[in-house]
């Protein structure tokens, strides 16, 4: 093995979203610095009713103040949440691609079912140990309770990451550069002309709309943006959701999934209240940039999109009106753009092993670089 590689790990990243789609399990090789290769990816969606039951856990969760209480159906889908990724990991070394290979750590995100960084706690549901366990791999767990308990915001985790995916990239990309991952909530990675790493959530992502759809026509989500399409913005509820005292606040700054009150559109027709939403998401990102902009002096060279997000077309195509800069899907430069949040995951485990820091003061707000997560090794 040659000396620069004695240093790579063989990682899983697990990912389950609050858009509650499902759980994303990738397997990278990296060294948890600039060395980065993917090698497999698998997804093992949520049925109908586990969706249910985690949006119930969301709403069981709300207002929690001991990170360690289970509330509600939070015991059921903690237990849920486990056996999925459980399930996840099989399916992934199940790939042709990972087949034999023997991983040295699992990054498990687990679900997100509160976030109050204001208040000092963010809660993650999901048991590290019964992973590492079931798996017989160690298992790195609980990434953001530590830099909440430092001060930070706890979100987003991924900037680090994407970093590492813009320094390796084979295609040249022209800084500064933004990268905007829709998943449940929005968030934006901004890399400047000097390399300087900034990240804020910028609002909502999917999530409200997913709910929207759900809610009024028990549909799991919007598919390609179809509906808001074949709808109208309803612009004074989007002026009153824009109203949100959040978008005035300086970056860093992070969301919980449920920050939003969508009583603005609750007299709308399925298709008004989704391009109303939809046309929230796409504000509000706009608003992150425009302040990145601000705040550095020069607009975006690109914008790169990856999460769910990338395959809303009508959303795409809203945000490539709106910008000045070029739009383009993560998957165009041949990075995966829907497991992404796994495989960042995987990374940050090898780096939290590593003791390097996965959080930064201009990602989170944190005072200082920090490490974080938790280990837990197999019995």
């Amino acid at each position: 093995m040659a000396k620069n590689e004695e240093k790579l790990s063989l990682a899983i990243g697990l990912m389950s979203g609050t858009s509650c789609d499902g759980v994303d399990a990738a397997l990278i090789e990296t060294d948890g610095e600039g060395q980065l290769r993917s090698l497999a990816s698998a997804f093992r969606p949520y049925e109908p009713a586990e969706q249910t039951l985690l949006r119930r856990a969301m709403e069981d969760a709300q207002g929690m103040k001991n990170r360690t209480a289970r509330p509600g159906c939070l015991i059921e889908a903690e237990a849920l949440i486990t056996r999925a990724h459980i399930e996840a990991v099989g399916r992934l070394m199940a790939q042709d691609s990972a087949r034999g290979l023997q991983p040295d750590v699992i990054g498990f995100h687990g679900q997100t079912v509160w976030h109050d960084p204001a208040s000092g706690i963010t809660v993650q549901i999901g048991n590290g140990q019964a992973l590492a366990n079931a798996c017989k791999v160690p298992v790195v767990h609980d990434f953001r309770a530590a830099d909440v308990a430092a001060g930070g915001q706890g979100a987003p985790l991924v900037p680090i990451y994407h970093k590492a995916l813009q320094a390796s990239s084979v295609i040249p990309l022209q800084q500064p550069l933004a990268i905007i991952n829709i998943g449940g909530v929005a968030n934006i990675t901004w890399i400047g002309k000097d390399g300087t790493l900034t990240a804020f959530d910028s609002g909502p992502g999917n999530a409200l709309i997913n709910d929207w759809v759900f809610r009024k026509d028990n549909l799991a989500m919007d598919e390609g943006g179809a509906i808001a399409a074949s709808g109208s913005v309803d612009f004074l509820a989007l002026i009153t959701l824009m109203g949100n005292p959040y978008f005035r606040k300086a970056a860093p700054k992070s969301l919980d999934r449920n920050a939003f009150d969508v009583a603005p559109i609750e007299a709308l027709s399925l298709e008004n209240g989704a391009a109303t939403l939809t046309a929230f998401t796409v504000e509000t990102i706009c608003l992150g940039l425009e302040h990145m902009e601000i705040q550095e002096g020069e607009a975006a060279k690109m914008v790169v999109v990856c999460g769910g997000g990338q395959h809303n077309d009508y959303m795409m195509a809203q945000l490539g009106e709106a910008l000045d800069s070029p739009v383009m899907q993560a998957d165009a430069l041949g990075w995966n753009g829907d497991s992404m949040e796994a495989e960042a995951f995987g990374y940050l485990a090898v780096r939290s092993l590593r003791k390097l820091p996965l959080t930064f003061p201009r990602t989170t707000g944190v005072k200082a670089p920090l490490s974080g997560g938790v280990l837990s090794l197999p019995v």
